[in-house]
């Protein structure tokens, strides 16, 4: 009988540790699975489509298409219009392929400064929504084609929800072409019930505007 209950005993003893010994494996399972990261959401992507109707000496820097991931800057598009034949065509949108964005807005609009010439901001002068969509797709394209003719075009973004939109706006010759523009490296910020706007006067006065944004979000 002593026999009978040692072998008992082992027997016992070995059920519990098999039973520890998956207890064991199954926290640790559970660890491992807890420390997996969840996969992050694609970065939001700014684009901008900057093309020359014209003289393409008018509008430079980095034209055609381009889409830059958030919080990254955009690449610098200049204006340079003047008495040259033409003008440049220009167009925003938002590609948000995780619906990162969903509820935020952003409109950009181009009008005449006060007692400007119109016929300097093109034939699409208002306010437009830029799409914040999950393909990459533009905006109505608005139209600058200043010179010497008085005013200016003021070109203004608005913003809502949970997106910053910083703009860069410098000189790189004439600082009259640009009025109230910051230095290079600086910025102005968009936010909710704080809209931001670049006057935008080129005209045949030496260099142009450089002009860069970048979209921010949280």
């Amino acid at each position: 009988m002593s026999g009978l209950r040692m072998a008992g005993r082992l027997r016992s003893l070995a059920g519990a540790l098999a039973a520890g010994a998956f207890m064991v494996a199954g926290l640790s399972g559970t660890a491992a699975y807890a420390t997996e990261e969840a996969p992050r959401a694609a970065a939001p992507q700014l684009g901008i489509q900057f093309n020359a109707d014209g003289d393409a000496g008018q509008c430079g820097g980095r034209t055609g298409e381009q889409w830059t991931a958030s919080p990254d800057w955009t690449q610098a598009i200049r204006f340079d219009t003047d008495s040259r034949a033409g003008g440049c065509q220009l167009a925003f949108g938002v590609y948000d392929p995780d619906r990162t964005l969903a509820g935020a807005s952003v409109s950009y609009s181009l009008r005449p400064s006060s007692g400007g010439d119109a016929g300097q901001c093109g034939n699409y002068q208002g306010t437009y929504a830029m799409p914040i969509l999950p393909i990459q797709v533009f905006g109505q394209a608005v139209r600058l084609d200043t010179d010497g003719r008085p005013g200016w075009c003021d070109l203004t973004f608005t913003v809502t929800g949970n997106i910053v939109l910083d703009v860069q706006f410098y000189p790189d010759g004439d600082a009259g072409q640009c009025p109230d523009a910051l230095p290079a490296g600086q910025y102005r910020s968009g936010f909710v019930g704080t809209p931001v706007t670049v006057k935008i006067d080129a005209d045949g006065r030496a260099g142009g505007c450089q002009f860069q944004l970048r979209l921010r979000h949280f």
